[in-house]
């Protein structure tokens, strides 16, 4: 695992952004898997900045994301499919029909994180992984207690989860209980890994995860597994 420390919000952003551009020039068809929340905001606004330059192309980028809420229609603008368009694939020369996430609102939620899987492994290997962390450990939806050989599978939220979410919505009732996430064993299967952690909130379980033992209680301890994580930081650890 290597650890870049940063001193701010905006160097941890244009490291990751380096990092991504790497993957991006050094494959024909990069395969990519993205995450939403905050932390990769700034990213996807310089990999945007970059592509507009000419430095970037999204042409033949396939991109997979992390995960979905159950029961949001993709033009909700609580959905993770929103925040994509929104924040990156809109302002991109990518193909819908090549950015992929699971489906909130399948009938048949079980045969959905099925067919998600046989995607993702249909094209082959994940390149390039973005990860944020949740601050009980969490990595894509996969809580505390989440079995290290998961694949791609329905969570329920914890509460914890559902109040960072909150912020999303009019009210915490409105935040979903479910999600569809990548499984780890499906994360821990990317060729590279980044893992974004910003802010003192997150301080405390990043040292857990970087000095403590490896426990399915936290999530993204796996990754100490990985032989190609980088986490960027600008916390103090």
């Amino acid at each position: 695992m290597r650890i870049i420390k940063v001193q701010n919000k905006e160097l941890l952003a244009k490291k990751a952004t380096e990092l991504f551009v790497n993957v991006i020039k050094n494959n024909e068809s990069p395969i990519l898997g993205l995450a939403t929340g905050s932390t990769p905001e700034r990213m996807y606004e310089l990999l945007i900045e970059k592509y507009k330059n000419g430095e970037i192309c999204f042409a033949n980028v396939l991109a997979f994301n992390l995960d979905e809420c159950v029961g949001l229609a993709p033009n909700h603008p609580a959905s993770y499919r929103y925040y994509m368009q929104q924040k990156l694939y809109n302002h991109v020369n990518t193909e819908k029909t090549n950015t992929f996430l699971p489906n909130g609102l399948a009938i048949d939620l079980e045969q959905e994180c099925n067919m998600y899987e046989q995607q993702i492994k249909q094209t082959g290997n994940i390149d390039f992984l973005v990860l944020g962390i949740g601050e009980n450990g969490h990595i894509g939806f996969n809580e505390p207690g989440t079995s290290f050989n998961s694949r791609t599978h329905i969570v329920t939220m914890t509460e914890n989860t559902r109040e960072v979410n909150a912020r999303f919505f009019e009210k915490i009732d409105d935040v979903p209980t479910k999600a569809l996430t990548m499984g780890i064993a499906t994360i821990m299967e990317a060729k590279e890994i980044i893992l974004l952690a910003q802010g003192e909130r997150k301080a405390d379980i990043l040292h857990k995860v970087i000095h403590g033992g490896i426990t399915e209680d936290i999530p993204a301890s796996i990754l100490h597994k990985h032989p190609n994580v980088t986490v960027i930081t600008d916390i103090a650890i």
